[in-house]
């Protein structure tokens, strides 16, 4: 285990003061994991306002009697380390927050108030700074679950679950996150009391679940919500979907369909939109469907989904630029798109909609539906076809456009009226900037202006239509060179 001298010296300032102190909490876990702790928990028998006076840098703005000191280290996770005094909590009317929060005496008591046993392990360190020893202080038998593999709440889980409610959707994360099961009683305890999360503020139920969905194993994750009863007071509209059959064009039911193609996101390591949006993508069916067996149908299901998925997520607090993000996702998923039949104008006209900066990602989310829906390829030879059109429109057009000069300024520097010469000149001047874009600059180009007004018309129009062909050539390499980058012809 490689304590760091932070935390080293934290705890050593704390005993040489007369306090107890230990590391504890997930630290503590992630060490024994042999994981790097993301952050570090210290707790001690020192008062809040006794902790201040050892460490002037630190700050303690809460009730729930932690403190902040402020290290001055480079490493993010060590920058700020939260020492707490022992806490002894009391009743939870609001399954949530303690009503009162008195101290406790010993690190036993401290332990005997946490969540769940792998949470419940602290190391007292005998510290000589460079070298320390530690001792591992385990009353619950937290290595013993590591060790197998087990989420188990300290203690009754029903107590602990009552205590804060967010402990059971900690559960589910925590299992999640680490490939873990969840023990009998304490999953038993989550199923007979999901109804508490109810009381839990949206913005944490948000949080947690994000954890769950960008974690490995997100679709378990989801599953593991419904089974322990909790996905109903989550996200009752992605549950409505269970046992919703679907037809010829689908071997899932709607649930599984919309797990599978999160698991799939998830396995491709695909952001938080393209998860959410595998998701939610066919959230609509269940609404919109029509008839039974191989023919029923869904129409429209995806502009209701869009609509489902933007009231989910606004309720759930996330962030406006998220909601609308993902519900874009939604409402586009299921654009049509074959080789040769649909044209660069309605290619063009999709962009617009979905945005240029979304459409990695609506095609990733069409690549998890595909997965999902059981066929074997997540992205066929129309895919690739379609990501090359999407960049092939999206590409700024080689035009007149480009350059620093426009078709009032040959009229003004040549003195002549509309007509076919400013084209022609504003053509050769393209040609100049195609050949050496350095030679995009208004000054420049001014003055070859200046020096095409004294040759002939002839003579302007030989070098226009050499331009152009040279344009025609760029055109036509640019787009081979896109078709290589998508495997097309």
């Amino acid at each position: 285990m490689i304590i760091p001298k932070q935390v080293k010296l934290v705890i050593d300032k704390l005993k040489k003061s007369g306090y107890d102190a230990y590391i504890v909490g997930g630290c503590v876990r992630d060490l024994l994991q042999d994981k790097e702790p993301k952050d570090w928990d210290i707790t001690t028998n020192a008062k809040p306002k006794e902790i201040q006076k050892i460490f002037p840098k630190s700050f303690y703005e809460n009730k729930f009697l932690t403190v902040t000191v402020q290290t001055g280290a480079q490493n993010p996770g060590l920058k700020e380390i939260e020492i707490t005094t022992y806490r002894s909590e009391a009743k939870y009317t609001d399954k949530r927050h303690p009503d009162e929060i008195s101290f406790a005496k010993t690190i036993g008591e401290d332990l005997a108030r946490r969540d769940l046993t792998i949470n419940a392990i602290a190391i007292d360190l005998k510290l000589k700074i460079k070298n320390s020893k530690f001792i591992l202080i385990d009353p619950f038998e937290g290595q013993k679950d590591l060790k197998h593999k087990i989420i188990r709440a300290v203690g009754n889980p029903e107590h602990r679950f009552s205590e804060d409610a967010l402990r059971m959707l900690r559960a589910v994360r925590l299992a999640m996150v680490l490939d873990f099961s969840i023990e009998e009683k304490t999953a038993q305890a989550i199923k007979k009391n999901a109804s508490w999360v109810q009381v839990i503020s949206l913005e944490r139920i948000r949080d947690e679940l994000l954890k769950i969905i960008m974690s490995e194993r997100a679709a378990n994750g989801i599953e593991l919500l419904r089974q322990l009863n909790l996905l109903k007071y989550i996200m009752p509209e992605l549950e409505q979907g269970y046992g919703v059959s679907q037809n010829k064009h689908h071997i899932y039911e709607c649930y599984d369909h919309n797990l599978r193609s999160l698991d799939y996101a998830a396995k491709k390591n695909f952001n938080k939109y393209v998860r959410l949006a595998a998701l939610f993508h066919d959230i609509g069916k269940p609404k919109t469907k029509r008839g039974k067996g191989l023919d029923a149908t869904f129409y429209n299901h995806e502009v209701i989904g869009a609509k489902m998925t933007n009231q989910i997520l606004v309720r759930l607090k996330f962030p406006k630029k998220d909601v609308v993000k993902i519900t874009k996702l939604v409402r586009y998923h299921l654009f049509y798109y074959n080789v040769n039949e649909v044209s660069d104008s309605s290619i063009r006209r999709l962009v617009r909609y979905v945005g240029p900066e979304n459409m990695e990602e609506l095609l990733q989310v069409r690549m998890a539906d595909r997965i999902g829906s059981g066929v074997p390829k997540a992205e066929p030879y129309k895919l690739r076809h379609l990501k090359y059109i999407i960049e092939k429109v999206s590409l700024d057009p080689i035009s007149v456009k480009m350059i620093k000069v426009s078709g009032n300024d040959v009229m003004k520097l040549l003195q002549i009226q509309p007509g076919p010469k400013i084209g022609q000149v504003l053509d050769i001047l393209l040609g100049y900037v195609l050949d050496d874009p350095k030679k995009n600059k208004k000054e420049f180009l001014e003055k070859e202006i200046k020096k095409l007004g004294k040759l002939s018309e002839k003579e302007i129009s030989s070098l226009a239509q050499k331009s152009k062909k040279e344009k025609e050539k760029l055109e036509i390499k640019r787009d081979e060179m896109t078709k290589q980058k998508y495997w097309v012809t």
